[in-house]
């Protein structure tokens, strides 16, 4: 069979949150590869372009017409090469002529089309880890920041992760009814509340963001003694959608305040204390890299210190990032960088350096499971893909499925 690219088209569809975005397919003698890009609301300055001058529709256009002139004769067994042609034709150091998104999804299909065609599921194509582990689920459980509305937290997602869970089926129904205790424990402290949901389907409270944490700890704590196993509880604090470069100050709307570079970092270590936060996303704003390295010192052992703005799956700002020791653990968002081998890359940096690899989902999502596949064949700890909603539990139930492959007990350990 020839793994030759024999079509490819593009076509333009919408995201969870409806918004437009760039799906590709690639055929191959006897197989078929179909991916659609997602999006962030809270994104870092760092990532690629998303789109060029003319939005969805201009890489549209590319995609159908002189992208496929280029790739079609590829092998798409061959991932390096197939993306070293996407990086070629877009030749910026950004995407801005292609844009990230359209790469993204051209390469991620051309790798289901090979998979496809060898009779692989997609992990087992992509694998770069030589024995394969199911990750434990993080999801978005109370949300505030971007996600969320006026009167919301301030810390963009109230996390849990059901961490000391023994195999995925109880893993995935925990994050289920931590999320639905939260519901009734929110609706009894509100007096009643609508339990209307944020971009990833948390609950958008009109609360600070300590009440949250404070309640979310209480329902993973009562989950846990219900199903004998420790539930934990993060957060992303997204910081640089907090962060005011005039002010130099983070400045929280719903609380009324605003806090300095060290005021932030003495909060932070304080709520990680309090509530025994086991994981803490983007604590900092994006280009403060040393301040990073100064809070992972201040909760050493105590907590995973994870970058996403700061690093946006970028190799040489991970292993700067590792050489600074400023993280514990490296969100991968494979269309911050456009490309899966280069996301593939920042992973293999990250095992190297003892850095645990976090595969996330984004607020705009498309409803399908591969994110689950590329976290198994990655060696991710971590999947973070939200709780509900159908482009969230569609990565959950991706798990279950590969676990029928690998075994349901195969959990990474944290």
């Amino acid at each position: 069979m020839s793994l030759k690219i024999r079509k490819l088209r593009a076509r333009k569809i919408y995201n969870s949150r409806g918004e437009e975005t760039v799906e590709a397919d690639v055929w191959v003698d006897g197989a078929f590869g179909r991916a659609a890009a997602p999006a962030g609301k809270s994104k870092g300055g760092k990532e690629v372009m998303y789109y060029p001058e003319g939005g969805v529709d201009e890489s549209v256009r590319l995609i159908n017409g002189e992208l496929a002139e280029k790739l079609i004769g590829l092998d798409a067994s061959d991932q390096e090469s197939v993306d070293e042609a996407l990086r070629d034709f877009d030749g910026t150091s950004d995407f801005r002529k292609l844009g990230g998104n359209a790469a993204f999804a051209v390469s991620l299909a051309t790798a289901i089309a090979a998979s496809n065609a060898q009779g692989k599921q997609l992990f087992e194509h992509l694998k770069i880890v030589d024995s394969l582990k199911l990750p434990y689920p993080l999801g978005n459980v109370i949300g505030g920041g971007a996600h969320a509305g006026k009167g919301a937290p301030d810390w963009q997602e109230m996390l849990v992760s059901p961490i000391g869970a023994r195999n995925v089926d109880d893993a995935v129904k925990a994050n289920f009814l931590v999320h639905a205790r939260a519901g009734k424990l929110l609706d009894k402290h509100l007096g009643g509340f609508t339990l209307g949901r944020g971009d990833e389907g948390a609950y958008a409270p009109p609360i600070r963001t300590e009440e949250g944490l404070r309640l979310l700890k209480q329902a993973a704590d009562e989950i846990s003694d219900e199903l004998g196993f420790r539930i934990r509880i993060g957060v992303d604090v997204a910081a640089s959608s907090l962060w005011d470069p005039a002010k130099k100050k983070y400045v929280y709307r719903t609380e009324g305040i605003e806090l300095s570079r060290e005021e932030q970092m003495s909060r932070v270590a304080e709520w990680v204390d309090r509530y025994e936060l086991f994981y803490v996303e983007d604590p900092l704003e994006e280009n403060d890299m040393d301040g990073f390295a100064e809070l992972s010192r201040m909760v050493e052992g105590k907590t995973l210190i994870c970058g996403d703005d700061l690093i946006v799956t970028n190799p040489s700002i991970l292993s700067q990032a590792a050489e600074k020791k400023a993280v514990k653990a490296l969100i991968v968002k494979p269309n911050q960088v456009g490309l899966l081998t280069t996301a593939m890359k920042s992973v293999k940096i990250a095992h190297e350096r003892g850095i645990v690899p976090v595969v996330s989902h984004r607020s705009g999502e498309p409803p399908e499971g591969h994110l689950a596949q590329l976290a198994v064949a990655w060696g991710g700890k971590l999947l973070k893909a939200g709780v509900v909603g159908g482009e969230r539990v569609a990565k959950a139930n991706e798990l279950l499925r590969i676990s029928e492959v690998i075994g349901k007990d195969r959990m990474v350990s944290l």
